[in-house]
C-alpha cells in the first residue's frame, strides 16, 4: 500500500478543524461572488480616469499594486501559506529526482537560465506600462528553477531550507514593510506620495517576483528533495 495511506495521514482534530475552516472559507467566498453585483462597468471607468495618479500606466499593474494594493498583499500571503501547507503535510518531496543520463538537457539549461533570468526581469519592468509584472516574471523564475532541478543542475538540500525561506517571504515583507513605513510618511497604509508611485511598485514587485518564483519552484518540488529512495 502507498506510504500515504499511513499512519501520519488519518485525519487528526488539527486537520479536521483545518478542513472545517477551509470549507467555511470557501461558502463565504461562493457567497461573496453570488451577492456581488452585476454591472461592475463603474468600477473600469473609474480605474482608467485614476490612471495618471497610480505612477504607471499599464491598467492592470495600476489595480494591483495601487487601487486594490491590499488584494495583491493577501495573495502572496496565500501563496506562501501554500508552501507552509505542503511542508507540514511533506517534509520530504514523494518525486526522487536522479541526475540525468545524458548532459544534453544539463548544457541545455545552463545555457537558457540566464536568458530566463533577463526575461524575467525583462516582465518585471514593462509591467509598469504593458502586460506583465511580479507574476509574470515570477513564473519565469518558477520555471527556472523547475528546470534546474529536473536537469540536476543543483540539487536542493537541508541547507536550503534557510536560504528558501527567506525568499519566500520576501515579497511579503516587502509588501508590510513599505505599507509601514508609508503609514508612518505619509500617515496612510498603501498610499504612494505623489510622483513615487513607480519606484515603490517596482521594488514591491522585485521582491514579490522572487518570491512567487521561489513558491513555483517549492510547490513544484514538493517538500525537500530526496536524491535516492533510501532517503529517510
Amino acid at each position: 500500500m502507498p506510504d500515504f495511506y499511513d499512519d501520519d495521514a488519518r485525519l487528526t482534530r488539527p486537520r479536521i478543524v483545518a478542513l472545517a475552516l477551509s470549507a467555511a472559507l470557501v461558502a463565504l467566498l461562493s457567497l461573496i461572488i453570488l451577492t456581488a453585483p452585476g454591472d461592475l462597468e463603474r468600477l473600469n471607468l473609474v480605474a482608467r480616469e485614476r490612471l495618471t495618479e497610480s505612477g504607471v500606466a499599464n491598467p492592470v499593474t495600476a489595480v494591483l499594486l495601487n487601487f486594490r494594493g491590499y488584494d495583491t498583499l493577501l495573495e502572496v500571503a496565500v501563496l506562501l501559506l501554500a508552501v507552509i501547507g505542503i511542508w507540514s503535510m511533506a517534509r520530504y518531496a514523494r518525486v526522487w529526482i536522479k541526475v540525468p543520463d545524458t548532459p544534453v538537457l544539463a548544457a541545455f539549461v545552463r545555457l537558457v537560465l540566464p536568458l530566463m533570468v533577463l526575461v524575467s526581469g525583462y516582465l518585471l519592468w514593462l509591467g509598469a506600462d504593458a502586460p506583465g509584472g511580479a507574476f509574470q516574471g515570477g513564473a519565469v523564475l518558477g520555471g527556472m528553477g523547475i528546470l534546474w532541478i529536473a536537469a540536476a543542475v543543483w540539487l536542493p538540500d537541508f541547507q536550503f531550507q534557510r536560504f528558501a525561506r527567506v525568499m519566500l517571504v520576501l515579497g511579503l515583507i516587502a509588501f508590510v514593510g513599505a505599507s509601514t513605513l508609508l503609514l508612518a510618511l505619509e500617515g496612510s497604509f498603501m498610499e504612494y506620495p505623489a510622483g513615487e508611485a513607480k519606484n515603490w511598485i517596482l521594488v514591491i514587485e522585485s521582491a514579490a517576483m522572487i518570491s512567487i518564483g521561489m513558491t513555483l519552484m517549492m510547490l513544484f518540488v514538493g517538500g525537500i528533495p530526496r536524491l535516492n529512495e533510501g532517503t529517510v
